[in-house]
């Protein structure tokens, strides 16, 4: 059994942000930090102090994280970035809200005595005196804590306060991982002071020293439990009174926390094997069990259901067998070919979601160099007369501002030159594509041709895949290279425009450029010849995209997906000092199955340190070999450079994070989180489904569940809750609750 928990975060925008910047206005960005690690930084949205970003995150990470905290910050090119201000929600806060916080929040300053980390290692027992009892109070060591010096490091000493008695430790230079190993010994008297404060500061010479965070402790707590030792989280100083809010703007968030407490495998068996038999080709009936779940879904859950679902039959090896079923269920109820996947049913959902997991390093290599391309030119594109800006063309050779009829036709220009080289990558990208989704698109097309077999109806079945492949992957994908990790930033205004009409044109080439597509807007009209050309380069593709045998789909499915791919520093030298000149850097690609290197161009990513730590720490989740802690400096000369020990064989001054992780598209599947998922929403709508049972029982088709030969006529919706019942029996009976030494550490601190 294990304890998980995660955030989902949603960083929609911000509104009356200060300027910074001397032209009046700020350049902002967020980094979010949880326990004070950084593990998102949004893009940049530059010379506004009201910017949308609109990023969205799934961050798993400990069930015993105390809070995270999102800073906006301003951006500057020649100096450090400045810090407008802040907003800090606590466990406690979000637990409070089961549904989400969601709403404005106004910023808070920065105070640097609240910017605290790290945790002290303390000792702490009551001895029996000469005349009365002694506190003791011994300060091992401490780590983490927060660099306050120009040289990265800080200068720290403990301060130990009881009675009006303060005593304090030796001054460590440079260090974040010091190691004092004092003992400080006060009287206990009745009716003394109920609180010991131990306080980290970093020593300066010249200036005040700086406040690195403290510890409160109950003297009563500890004088019924007589001793205690543990790592104890450094809090801040919240004694000063705070300015009124709202004077550095506000912060539009959306977060939510979600802790589960996950079983064993063998407890989940039952609901995999139960589910795993309604997709299984021969097996499967009329999809009873699945076609239900979508019933009772919601609108708002039904993405989340989807791909939970999808990941799970993922990592049964029938993923495709799943949507081939959905395929077959949501064609069962369509008697109009124009309306086919169009509503967001869950075989809509659920493609999607497939085609995020399994396609997204496939459309990266397709689209990725068209989109660095509209970006690099920034080219002003317009088709809508009623738009055309020719002031902003600036001018032509002739030192003459363009007519709207030049922008026009340069315009048309442009975007073909887009479409056409799009179109011609997607044509020769056939074998790049991925077998298990040219096997789910050939089962789609197959379907798609059974159910609408007339001359009238031949191109519903391309229309089918490109309703996917185009209108739900492609053009979103373009909308939003951002989102899809195709770029660092989000496009400016000029650009944006350009790829909206960018994605216009792939929609109606993936609609086969039908009279509906050409009607909504005549000023699109000038790119027909090119749509038309597109949409039989497109037939030809996706002829040949579907036409894969399954000899050829097991071969290509051997091959592990990558999981992190881009490039790393590897420092090529040995006790020498950290120079630029020591590291080489190197294209790496991480999978689960092996860590490769090459020489290629870098990657895009705006966050590629935390996602390069998120990738590792994802695939060592299972390693029973993992080290507690580490040294996060190196060993020069004749000691650790973080902690100052002498012993290179050490125990490592800093733990280990392996906990906090983003979720991404191609993560590896984590079997038992998905069931859990699974479970946990089937016990959301058990009541609408013992209602459906009763209403299948009471009917005609009582008792005409799908069999296999030989076999008595079975129940699955029976099954399923009585599953439902034996999970929900098996949290009942597993323990919960932290380590009662945590709990007793959490009580003392106050």
């Amino acid at each position: 059994m294990a304890k998980r928990s995660s955030l989902s975060i949603r960083i929609v925008e911000g509104k009356n942000l200060p300027a910074k910047d001397i032209t009046g206005s700020s350049d902002p960005y967020c980094i979010v930090k949880v326990d004070n690690e950084p593990i998102i930084r949004t893009a940049t949205v530059w010379k506004t102090l009201c910017p949308f970003w609109g990023e969205e995150y799934e961050v798993h990470l400990p069930p015993t994280f105390h809070s995270v905290a999102f800073y906006v910050m301003d951006e500057d090119a020649l100096s450090r970035d400045d810090v407008i201000g802040k907003v800090c929600l606590t466990r406690d806060t979000l637990a409070a809200h089961p549904k989400g916080f969601s709403g404005w929040a106004h910023l808070t300053e920065v105070d640097p005595d609240e910017e605290v980390q790290g945790e002290i290692h303390l000792r702490l027992e009551v001895v029996p005196g000469t005349r009365a009892c002694r506190l003791r109070c011994s300060v091992l060591e401490a780590r983490d804590l927060a660099p306050k010096d120009r040289n990265g490091a800080s200068d720290p000493f403990v301060r130990v306060r009881y009675n009006g008695r303060t005593q304090e430790t030796s001054i460590v230079k440079k260090s974040c991982y010091p190691r004092w190993n004092e003992t400080f010994e006060f009287e206990l008297e009745e009716g003394a002071a109920e609180v010991l404060c131990v306080e980290a500061w970093d020593w300066d010479l010249v200036s005040r020293n700086d406040f690195l965070g403290k510890v409160v402790v109950n003297v009563q707590r500890l004088w019924a439990a007589q001793r205690e030792e543990g790592w104890f989280r450094l809090q801040p100083d919240q004694s000063k009174s705070r300015r009124e809010e709202g004077h550095l703007g506000s912060l539009q968030l959306e977060v939510r926390l979600r802790d589960e407490t996950v079983l064993p495998s063998s407890c989940y068996q039952p609901l995999v094997q139960l589910l795993c038999r309604e997709v299984k080709p021969g097996t499967q009936g009329p999809g009873q069990l699945i076609s239900l779940i979508e019933e009772t879904t919601s609108t708002e859950c039904r993405q989340e259901v989807a791909t939970t679902l999808l990941k799970l039959f993922l990592g049964q090896g029938l993923a495709k067998d799943f949507l081939d079923l959905l395929f077959q269920l949501e064609l069962s109820r369509t008697s109009e070919a124009n309306t086919l996947f169009r509503s967001n049913s869950l075989a809509s959902k659920s493609m999607e979601s497939f085609l995020k997991v399994a396609g997204m390093r496939y459309l990266h290599g397709v689209l990725g160099p068209i989109i660095d391309r509209v970006f690099e030119e920034k080219k002003y594109v317009e088709l809508d007369p009623s738009k055309v800006e020719v002031k902003d063309v600036g001018c032509s050779g002739l030192h003459r501002p363009q007519t709207e009829a030049e922008v026009l036709e340069q315009s048309v220009q442009t975007l073909c030159a887009h479409l056409g080289a799009l179109l011609s990558a997607l044509s020769r990208s056939v074998r790049a594509c991925p077998a298990v989704v040219r096997a789910t698109f050939r089962q789609l097309f197959r379907r798609v041709r059974e159910r609408f077999p007339s001359a009238q109806d031949e191109n519903v079945p391309f229309i089918a895949v490109t309703s996917f492949l185009c209108l739900r992957f492609v053009s979103p994908a373009i909308l939003a290279p951002k989102l899809f990790h195709l770029r660092e930033r989000h496009a400016d205004a000029r650009t944006s425009r350009t790829l909206l009409l960018l994605a216009k044109a792939v929609q109606n080439v993936g609609n086969m450029d039908t009279p509906a597509s050409r009607a909504k807007e005549a000023w699109m009209e000038p790119l027909q010849p090119t749509v038309r050309q597109g949409v039989a380069q497109l037939k030809d593709f996706i002829t040949k995209l579907v036409d894969i045998q399954e000899k050829d789909e097991r071969a290509l499915s051997l091959q592990a997906p990558p999981v992190k791919e881009g490039p790393l520093f590897i420092h090529r030298t040995k006790g020498k000092p950290l120079t630029s000149s020591s590291f080489k850097k190197l294209h790496f690609s991480l999978t689960t199955e092996a860590l490769s290197f090459a020489k290629t161009p870098s990657s895009k990513s705006v966050n590629e340190l935390n996602q390069w730590l998120s990738a590792l720490r994802k695939v060592c989740i299972n390693n029973t070999g993992l080290l507690g802690s580490y040294h996060p400096g190196i060993f020069r000369g004749d000691k650790w450079s973080c902690c100052h020990q002498r012993d290179k064989t050490d125990l490592g001054c800093n733990k280990t994070r392996s906990w906090v992780t983003l979720q991404e598209w191609n993560d590896p599947l984590d079997h038992d989180l998905e069931a859990q998922l699974i479970y946990r929403h089937l016990l959301g709508v058990e009541a609408a489904l013992r209602e459906k049972h009763r209403q299948l029982s009471t009917g005609p088709e009582a008792g005409r569940g799908p069999t296999g030969p030989g076999e008595a006529p079975r129940d699955p919706l029976a099954e399923l809750l009585q599953v439902l019942g034996d999970l929900q029996e098996a949290h009942r009976s597993s323990p919960a609750g932290s380590p009662p030494s945590l709990s007793r550490i959490l009580e003392l601190q106050t």
